[in-house]
């Protein structure tokens, strides 16, 4: 799905990416975990191909950067980030928002068909969105945003669907309800292949079989994420002594001292 191979990136003087080796395998769940300014949000450029390494080897979905049209390749890959939530119009209505997703368009440009606008309308029941028909944009709630932006990275049918930091600005309550669709949209035989993006340990879900830790531009530690989120690789992440508690399959941490 996805094979990063000596991957750097420079902006003028300033390495911000540093030789990433990635592999993610189809069937496989990825949590990319990283603290503020670790480069994660470089990193997601690399693979949507927004941006182009300075050096080494990007291939997504079987597609080799350089030897694809990456804007045909951006088809097949769901994006839902806060800089793309911003993007789009307040008054447009819900169901226009989520059916500009088979576009790849910041708004609805294309004649939809009746299947388009059926795809719709049972993506926004799936998300536990049907209340939200006929609603515009604007008037949503940031946690209704998100669903909103989850149901139209699914309209084309992506084999890869990225969450770059989903829940951010979500109260607790907002969180847990959009990490619970999260969680049950992993469990479908049908899904794609996930690649969720925080700087939360708590919000690493059990569907995530995988965690990679990225620090200060550099793979700190990738690998199955029961062995990676444990206190001894924590604290040496993160420098300081950390108390890991695992609880029904997710995760929680206490700093010890600073």
């Amino acid at each position: 799905m996805i094979e990063l191979n000596g991957v750097s990136w420079r902006r003028g003087e300033r390495l911000i990416l540093r030789d990433i080796h990635w592999r993610i395998e189809p069937g496989q769940h990825w949590c990319l975990f990283g603290l503020n300014g670790s480069g994660k949000t470089t990193l997601l450029n690399i693979i949507n191909g927004y941006i182009w390494p300075t050096q080494g080897e990007v291939t997504v979905l079987g597609k080799r950067f350089g030897q694809v049209d990456v804007r045909e390749l951006r088809k097949w890959i769901g994006l839902v980030s806060l800089s793309l939530q911003q993007k789009f119009y307040g008054y447009e209505p819900v169901e226009e928002i989520v059916m500009s997703g088979k576009f790849a368009s910041i708004g609805l440009y294309d004649v939809p068909s009746d299947e388009d606008r059926q795809r719709a309308d049972d993506l926004l029941v799936r998300m536990g969105c049907a209340a939200l028909r006929g609603r515009s944009y604007q008037t949503l709630s940031q946690g209704e945003q998100q669903r909103v932006l989850i149901a139209r990275a699914l309209m084309a049918s992506p084999k890869l669907l990225i969450l770059d930091e989903p829940c951010s600005g979500l109260d607790v309550l907002a969180r847990e309800q959009l990490l619970q669709m999260i969680g049950q949209l992993a469990d479908e035989p049908d899904a794609p292949t996930l690649l969720y993006v925080t700087h939360h340990l708590e919000e690493i879900l059990p569907c995530f079989s995988h965690t990679l830790l990225l620090k200060e531009g550099s793979v700190y530690r990738a690998g199955a994420t029961t062995e990676i989120l444990t206190s001894d690789c924590l604290s040496g992440f993160l420098g300081v002594p950390v108390d890991v508690r695992e609880w029904n399959g997710r995760y929680f941490s206490m700093i010890l001292e600073t």
